[in-house]
């Protein structure tokens, strides 16, 4: 029986001026990206962040997803990389960087010298691939509720159903994943599972919620959801919109965007720039 993949994440950090962010590891004496592998049950959205910080002193968030990266290791084990590009929040300043053994140099490399700066073909690949999306986009993020109680068992009014512990636990788990996107604009249906889905978010950050009867499952209607979603895309910031099932294929058609299946908890991730759709990516809980 093959070893399970070994799984971890990071990200191509880039800044104005052309730049890219690279660190050296003395165990390996190679030039890479900032990566990790994933703690237990961590979600690679969030480990992405997390490796960035550990190993470059940096606090950075995400923007559009690139491919994976899939190789074998000296052990003999597959490794699965996640990578995403980003952008520092704060200070990109890494000249105060305190070497240790695991990572002994953090530098910003011109992009043409990154690409010879790096030691393996696919961190090139990958650097490439990053090239035409190192421009900074915001998020818009379409997420499902997460799981409610079943609406055959509720004999209330339906938008009054609310989460259950699976739910409840889904829920707590989406706040670093709207963090790790910078999410500073909340937006939800008015119906209380969708309210209580983006709670732990709103209790965490203090970014406050924006409730909306146009986005329920009894009172959506196209023209309030495309003004809604026109509005954001010409915001500043970046958002999240929580909703229903049946409101999804709205809300997508407003963005232009393929139509996808999304579980309870879920989230479509939909960069854009000036207004324009870059890239989008599914995530699950």
């Amino acid at each position: 029986m093959e070893p399970r993949d070994v799984r971890a994440a990071g990200a191509v950090v880039t800044r104005k001026g052309g730049e890219v962010l690279l660190v050296h590891r003395p165990k390996y004496d190679d030039w890479s990206f900032p990566k990790g592998k994933l703690d237990p049950g961590e979600h690679p959205v969030t480990a992405a962040v997390r490796e960035v910080a550990e190993e470059t002193g940096l606090d950075v968030r995400l923007g559009p997803a690139l491919a994976p990266q899939r190789y074998r290791m000296s052990t003999g084990r597959w490794k699965w990389v996640d990578y995403w590009t980003a952008k520092v929040v704060g200070s990109d300043d890494v000249t105060g960087y305190v070497p240790n053994d695991e990572i002994d140099a953090v530098e910003w490399v011109e992009w043409s010298a990154a690409t010879h700066r790096l030691t393996y073909e696919h961190d090139r690949e990958t650097l490439a691939e990053a090239r035409p999306l190192r421009r900074k986009t915001r998020a818009l993020v379409v997420l499902r509720h997460a799981k409610a109680r079943s609406r055959d068992a509720w004999r209330k009014d339906d938008r009054e159903r609310p989460l259950i512990r699976l739910g409840q636990a889904q829920s707590q788990r989406l706040v670093p994943l709207l963090a790790a996107f910078d999410v500073t604009s909340v937006h939800t249906s008015s119906s209380v599972r969708c309210v209580q889905t983006v709670a732990p978010y709103v209790d965490t950050t203090g970014w406050p919620a924006k409730l909306y009867d146009e986005l329920s499952e009894e009172d959506a209607t196209v023209e309030g959801v495309v003004d809604l979603v026109d509005t954001l895309l010409e915001a500043g910031e970046s958002t999240v919109v929580c909703t229903h099932r049946p409101v999804l294929p709205t809300v997508l058609d407003a963005l232009q965007v393929p139509e996808v299946k999304l579980e309870p908890g879920g989230m479509l991730v939909v960069h854009h720039r000036k207004g324009r759709v870059v890239a989008a990516e599914v995530l699950e809980p």
